[in-house]
């Protein structure tokens, strides 16, 4: 694989005057990816800002209601800001920081991310603005409200789905007409090379210490990692420094929506087909004619058409297999895990989980399944108690 590339998947597919954008950040990020002091000063924000190492918990009350696999969780929900978005945030806007630059802007979908980048602008004393879909905006009101208590400016995104897809292009062409003081600290794994290798990068020490802890507790790997996916950022990083424990089997639940086999869904492996998009070539979910498609979640951070080309690759080469859980089914998992160990999961997050409720009694006692909790669920508490209007109508 070249540098830029996942096998056929990732590169750089980007107008002109993005180029000088992306050759300036894999210039700067080449730099400081090895530097001492950079490493130091983001271990130390990871450690007394961020709260990490987050916790492997052991769920004990679901491993004996699932009577089979053991299951752990790799609780990103207790992170400073409530996700695993911080990890990255605090990298790219440190980074930002180093490089002169005196703005950052960000997309956001659930508002994870926004709310993660505003906090860390605002911690490093940097302007900060969001652009964001108007449904999401609607949906996700709580997190709009946070990011902007901490300075930052909220941009609604009222072009075509109004929603994540949207909100990445808008950001894309803000970021090329501001090129001397502004930085895109773009969430997912996704876009033009080096962004899918910096989230990565950023995101990976979540598997680094999943190993660590597993260990710890149990002197040995996990059977099974399962993560929700979207564009993939939580997902690749809790399955990187697995990826060559050949016996660890990986397994990433995509948004399938009201179902895969409806118009209304975002698994973008199990529907999507090969497209190149928002500077990257990997799987999208595509019209008859080959146009980026309308997708459906009902969360919001895994209401988007694509997935991140390291996923793409994983997936071609067998590495992870993909699963679609429904909207349906991801409630059902959200109010499993709330009723039965008293954690209240992101709605991202319970796609994950819904799996694992699947998989768990299928499997011996004497193996483990470690489940990533990308994100806590108060941000959905308001939207779910609506879906579950709409069902009993």
């Amino acid at each position: 694989m070249s540098k830029k590339k996942f096998g056929i998947y990732g590169g750089q597919y980007i107008p002109e005057m993005l180029i000088g954008v992306v050759n300036e950040l894999e210039t700067a990020y080449d730099h400081f990816k090895n530097n001492k002091k950079f490493n130091d000063e983001l271990k130390h924000l990871l450690s007394e800002y961020a709260g990490r190492p987050s916790r492997l918990y052991y769920a004990k009350n679901v491993t004996e209601k699932l009577d089979g696999a053991k299951v752990y969780l790799k609780r990103e929900d207790l992170n400073h800001t409530g996700s695993h978005k911080i990890n990255n945030a605090l990298g790219q806007v440190l980074l930002a920081k180093k490089m002169g630059k005196t703005r950052v802007i960000a997309e956001t979908g659930a508002g994870q991310h926004g709310v993660a980048t505003a906090t860390v602008a605002a911690l490093l004393n940097m302007k900060c603005e969001i652009f964001m879909g108007q449904k999401d905006i609607e949906r996700q009101s709580l997190n709009v409200f946070k990011m902007q208590l901490l300075g930052a400016k909220i941009s609604s995104v009222e072009t075509d789905t109004k929603t994540l897809k949207d909100a990445v292009s808008q950001t894309m062409g803000e970021c090329s007409s501001r090129i001397d003081d502004t930085f895109y600290v773009l969430g997912s794994s996704v876009g033009p090379y080096p962004y899918p290798h910096i989230v990565r990068d950023f995101q990976s020490i979540i598997s680094k210490e999943i190993k660590e802890q597993l260990f710890e507790k149990e002197s040995k790997l996990p059977s099974v990692v399962i993560a929700c996916v979207g564009g993939g950022s939580n997902a690749i990083g809790a399955f990187y420094n697995f990826i060559n424990d050949k016996e660890v089997k990986l397994i990433g639940c995509e948004a399938a929506g009201k179902g895969v086999d409806t118009l209304e869904t975002a698994a973008a492996v199990t529907k999507g087909k090969v497209g190149i998009f928002h500077g990257m070539k990997s799987y999208f979910c595509q019209t008859d004619n080959g146009q980026i498609a309308s997708v459906y979640s009902i969360s919001a951070g895994l209401d988007y058409p694509g997935i991140g080309p390291e996923h793409a690759y994983l997936h071609d080469t067998k590495r992870v297999e993909y699963i679609p859980v429904t909207d349906k089914e991801a409630v059902e998992a959200f109010e499993f895990l709330s009723k039965i160990e008293g954690i209240i999961p992101a709605i991202e997050s319970a796609h994950a989980m819904y799996y694992a409720m699947q998989l768990a009694p299928k499997m011996s006692k004497d193996e483990i399944i470690v489940v990533c909790i990308s994100g806590r669920g108060d941000k959905d508490a308001a939207m779910i108690t609506e879906y579950k209007k709409e069902l009993s109508l």
